[in-house]
Formats: C-alpha cells, sequence, structure tokens
C-alpha cells in the first residue's frame, strides 16, 4: 500500500489483557509500517480496554455488550437486548469511522463490530491468540479473508486457506530489553548466588498459586539456595505480604513493571497459561510450570498448556493440585540442571518473532 495513502483501520475486541495488549502491539506495528493510518478501538465497557487503550494513546468507543454465561443465569435474560444494541451502535460507529479493514482481538466487542463489518463488506482480519479458538472467532471465521493464529494446526477451526501463522504479538519491552542478570537481582533487592523462582498470577492474581506459595513458605526456610519473586496480584498483595514478613529470600509485588527483568532474574518461572503469558515465555525461554486457570471460557489455557507440555516445553500442573504439588515440582526443578536444560531448548523452538510485524502486513494486503 502506498504510504501516503490515507488508511482507516478499526481494532476491535477485549475484556482481559490478553486480548488488549496483542491489540495495543498489532496498531504500533501498522503505524510503523504505515504511518499515515488513523485508528479506531471499539471494546466493551467497563473493561480493561476502556483504559488501556486511550493511555496507549489511541481512540476508543465502548458497547454495552456482556458475554454469554455459559451456565444458567439471569444475566442471559439481558443478552438478546444487549446484543441487538451492540449491533446498532456498532453500525453506527462504523457507517462513521468508515474503515478500510477492521480488525478482531477476540472479546466480547469484536462479535458485533465484525459482524457489522462483514455485512457492509469491509475486509476483515481476526486474530487468535489461544490453541483452541474461542466461540466468537469460530463464528467469524467463515466471512474472515484472513485468520492470524499463534499455534499450529489451527486448520482443524477455521478455513484452511485463510489461515496464516504468525504468532502473538508481545510487549516490545520483552523483545528489546538488553538487560543483564546482575542488574535484574539488584532491581528486586535478592541475592546473586541464589537461584531464583518467578511467581506470577497475573494483574488481578491467582489465588491457587498465592495459597500454594503460602503453603510451601515453610519449606522455603530448608531451601537455603532457592529465593522467590512473588507476584501476587492487587486482591491478595496484603495477604501474601504479611505470609512472607519473616522472609529475607522473597520479594513480595502487586504488579511487576519491569518484567523484563523479571523474566531475566528468574531461573524457573511459575505462571498461568493465557496466550499472551505464553508467547513471552517461549521468547524468554526459561523452563516453566504452568498452572491453568480454571476459570475461562471453554477451558483454553489448559488446552494452551497442554500444546506446550506434548512438546516437553512445559510441566503442567492442574489448579486443584496446586497448592500440594506446585512447589514440591518447583524444588525438584530447579536442581534438575539436565532437565531445566531441556524445558528451555524445546519452550525456545516454540518461539514466533515479529509476530506483530506479520500481522500488520496482513492488514495491509487485505486493506488494498
Amino acid at each position: 500500500m502506498n504510504e501516503n495513502k490515507k488508511l482507516r483501520v478499526i481494532i476491535s475486541g477485549g475484556g482481559t489483557g490478553g486480548h488488549v495488549f496483542p491489540a495495543l502491539a498489532i496498531a504500533d506495528a501498522i503505524k510503523q509500517e504505515h504511518p499515515n493510518t488513523e485508528f479506531l478501538f471499539v471494546g466493551a465497557k467497563g473493561k480493561i480496554e476502556m483504559e488501556k487503550v486511550p493511555a496507549a494513546g489511541y481512540k476508543i468507543e465502548g458497547l454495552n455488550i456482556a458475554g454469554f454465561q455459559r451456565k444458567l443465569s439471569m444475566r442471559n435474560l439481558s443478552f438478546p437486548f444487549k446484543l441487538a444494541g451492540s449491533m446498532f451502535n456498532a453500525y453506527t460507529i462504523v457507517r462513521k469511522f468508515k474503515p478500510h479493514v477492521a480488525v478482531g482481538v477476540g472479546g466480547y466487542a469484536s462479535g458485533p463490530l465484525l459482524k457489522v463489518a462483514n455485512l457492509m463488506n469491509i475486509p476483515t482480519l481476526i486474530q487468535e491468540q489461544n490453541s483452541f479458538p474461542g466461540i466468537t472467532n469460530r463464528l467469524l471465521a467463515g466471512k474472515a479473508n484472513v485468520i492470524c493464529t499463534a499455534y499450529e494446526n489451527m486448520e482443524r477451526f477455521f478455513p484452511p486457506a485463510k489461515v496464516k501463522l504468525t504468532g502473538n504479538p508481545v510487549r516490545s519491552s520483552i523483545l528489546v530489553s538488553k538487560a543483564e542478570r546482575t542488574e535484574a537481582i539488584s532491581h528486586f533487592n535478592l541475592e546473586l548466588n541464589k537461584k531464583t523462582i518467578l511467581v506470577v498470577g497475573g494483574s488481578l492474581g491467582a489465588r491457587t498459586i498465592n495459597h500454594a506459595v503460602q503453603h510451601a513458605l515453610r519449606y522455603l526456610k530448608s531451601q537455603t539456595e532457592v529465593q522467590l519473586i512473588w507476584q501476587t496480584g492487587k486482591f491478595y498483595f496484603e495477604e501474601c505480604e504479611a505470609a512472607a514478613r519473616d522472609f529475607n529470600a522473597i520479594h513480595v509485588t502487586k504488579f511487576i513493571d519491569r518484567m523484563d527483568l523479571a523474566y531475566k532474574a528468574a531461573d524457573i518461572i511459575i505462571a498461568r497459561a493465557g496466550a499472551l503469558t505464553i508467547s513471552e515465555l517461549c521468547l524468554v525461554g526459561k523452563p516453566v510450570i504452568l498452572v491453568p486457570s480454571p476459570n475461562v471460557a471453554e477451558d483454553h489455557q489448559m488446552k494452551n498448556a497442554i500444546a506446550l507440555a506434548k512438546k516437553n516445553a512445559a510441566i503442567v500442573i492442574p489448579d486443584k493440585d496446586a497448592e500440594e504439588e506446585l512447589f514440591s515440582k518447583a524444588f525438584d526443578l530447579i536442581y534438575d540442571e539436565a532437565l531445566m536444560k531441556e524445558l528451555s531448548e524445546n519452550i525456545k523452538h516454540l518461539a514466533i518473532y515479529n509476530a506483530g510485524e506479520r500481522i500488520a502486513k496482513e492488514v495491509l494486503e487485505i486493506a488494498d
């Protein structure tokens, strides 16, 4: 596409950071390739995108939409009315903005927006982050021009001719960081000569993982060569900080603003199995223990984790077993140099670089 030609791109979806941060990375990559681009994001009112997108410098409009509850719920009674209202609002937004292309990243808002774009003959691209696609993307796939995926063999869910393996865009700070381990360990006020376990449960926290750490604290005193970076999430911070007060070998924080340093400091990593997290872990290339969240649609975190475990690229512990088993496995792993090396090498082979640029190329091609 001619760089001087004005391009309008609408990007829809959200609900979680796993949808929002890839969406922002895609916008950044398109802007890098085609500076003369105007963007409009469309999200769900009250969700994380309504805060994060403006903070990144992009315009956003909100739809009054929520997901359909898979369990019996009174909230499902209002779903058809919200969907109809969102379709009308999406039509108004698309007609006014007149995009050359619409991009859906999954989540509540992408359904109405891309459906309207399809009805108005606007080219559409879907970005599917998980190894098992959500229902919204499966419904939209038939009319999409391109479907960008982060996992192989997604042709079993989508029309094969439309599928492009691009990977998930990740935070640029992870890719460009040149930090050394000395700097990283110092940042967290820990000791350079000790083995470090990084525990990450997401910005809100993971109750099971936090309880597993607390359960393991009494054993940590005997593990004099091991220290922790423990990211608790904002809901659990005070409880976890109090539990770790008597331990010098633990850095407790509600949120890690320098994930590049946390990854650099870690010898092994304990994390949930969200698509964005896994994409980052593949690029980082450290031994990983995954504890998939059971509280996500269609159990996609477990499916993401199993996809890695099948290639011996991660250890997977079900959420229900984590409190009892997580840290016995973690302590075994951190003293097993051969297994650590094997997991590290295998997960590195799954890394896909330049995902944002790959997706931007597909967007520009269908916009042309």
